[in-house]
């Protein structure tokens, strides 16, 4: 690089620069709620711990059985979603109390494995579902760090490995069918449908019986809302779901990637200092080899 070019580059990053706002392209993108947003209302209270659920997803998915490993363990019974497990009975228990939890995808409405994939493999799709699409998937595996749920999971066993995790038996929806493991809930502790019509019913099993659940529906605001909302008679923390705030996970990122990219002025500063540094050590090679030319 001549020190033409060097000076034609930052003028142009310099004009970038001087447009204004709505001509160029914003890092803050922000996702919007989608209409008819369906998702699942579980309630730990309800929950037996039978498993009929896991298996039911299972089948739907055609994943195959896993082994948990431990010394004796039961075939296909799990102990936590992997890349053939798309949802998983917890217990937690203590000497004072215990409950079963469901754990798989809430459906986040503003995803943070969306917002940190690069090429758009994780989307959110029809009724809002937060799905993948394998063809778009590099492997880099951000949406799974990204997560404030630890969900998305690799297929660590394949050569040619797919993100997995729960969505909602999406395929399923052409033959007028919801989610398998809410179809196979002896208790209604599963339930499928809008997410407006599970936030009422969750609110009306509060109001039936205040004194039977923490005052609280998680998911209803909790990092921006999610498609999948919980009821529970212990402390969300301790069924392994995180005080997250009600602001969307990605907000931060977002708003770095925003203060970075504003004005474009770090990354004129970047090119700045890099071709200057590219440019002095091009002059201690012009100096260095006039000198050898002379006598």
């Amino acid at each position: 690089m001549d020190r033409r070019t060097l000076l034609k580059g930052l003028a142009t990053a310099g004009a970038v620069a001087a447009l204004p706002a709505g001509s160029r392209a914003e890092a803050r993108v922000v996702h919007t709620p989608p209409e008819e947003m369906k998702g699942l209302l579980y309630d730990t209270t309800r929950c037996i711990g039978c498993k009929a659920c896991v298996a039911a997803c299972k089948r739907a998915n055609e994943l195959p059985a896993e082994d948990n490993g431990m010394p004796g363990g039961l075939h296909d019974a799990p102990l936590d979603l992997s890349g053939t497990t798309k949802t998983v009975i917890k217990l937690y228990k203590d000497k004072d109390e215990s409950s079963f939890y469901k754990a798989q995808c809430l459906q986040c409405i503003d995803p943070a494995c969306a917002s940190a994939c690069m090429l758009g493999a994780f989307q959110k799709r029809e009724y809002g579902i937060v799905s993948w699409d394998g063809s778009k998937c590099v492997g880099c595996r951000y949406c799974q760090v990204a997560c404030p749920f630890n969900i998305p999971k690799t297929e660590w066993h394949a050569l040619n490995p797919k993100i997995v995790k729960c969505e909602l038996c999406r395929h399923r929806f052409a033959e007028g069918k919801g989610p398998a493991c809410a179809e196979v809930c002896p208790r209604g502790a599963v339930v499928f449908g809008k997410r407006d019509d599970l936030l009422q019913e969750a609110k009306a099993r509060m109001a039936a019986e205040p004194t039977k659940y923490v005052p609280k529906i998680y998911g209803e605001t909790d990092g921006g809302g999610t498609q999948c909302l919980v009821l529970s008679h212990v402390d969300f923390a301790k069924l392994g779901l995180p005080d997250i705030g009600d602001k969307p996970a990605p907000d931060l990122a977002r708003t770095v990637q925003h203060g970075v990219y504003k004005g474009f002025i770090a990354p004129v500063a970047l090119y700045a200092v890099l071709g200057s540094v590219i440019w002095r050590n091009r002059r201690k090679e012009e100096v260095a080899e006039t000198q050898e030319e002379r006598p």
